[in-house]
């Protein structure tokens, strides 16, 4: 292999390598997890205030609720990631939607129609239950 075909790799092979290296998705398709809790409502975030926290970049309306989010993720972030509760209580795995949400004994849950929360506390117990014991059917990460 000569110079030229060895530099030639070299650019190849790093031109694949830099598009495998691809920025984790985004959360909850940015929207500030934590202005549910502050705010009481579906508030989309901006790329200033960014965190990657559990393979996935979340956004948020303002430093404050992004250095929220860091001092404790597992509060803020939704409990199903961005999948619908109810669907995942019926053993499906539906994307949800973060204009439809609740937050219950201080767990955010999404939903992927507007008629989720009344579903989800129709039958609270029974939903969350069949919906945590599905959990393994949600996608793994890498």
């Amino acid at each position: 292999m000569g110079y030229f075909s060895s530099m030639r790799f070299l650019v190849l092979f790093f031109l694949v390598g830099t598009a495998w290296a691809a920025e984790p998705p985004l959360a909850i398709k940015g929207y500030d997890p934590v202005a549910y809790f502050t705010l009481q409502r579906a508030t989309v975030g901006v790329a200033q205030f960014e965190y990657q926290w559990d393979e996935h970049r979340w956004q948020f309306a303002n430093a404050k609720h992004r250095d929220l989010f860091k001092a404790d993720p597992v509060r803020y972030a939704p409990q199903f990631e961005n999948f619908c509760a109810v669907a995942l209580a019926r053993g499906e795995v539906r994307e949800a939607s973060p204009e439809y949400w609740l937050i219950i004994d201080g767990k955010l849950y999404l939903f992927g129609k507007a008629i989720g929360p009344d579903a989800f506390r129709k039958d609270l117990a029974t939903t969350l239950e069949r919906a945590n014991k599905n959990r393994g059917l949600l996608p793994k990460k890498p």
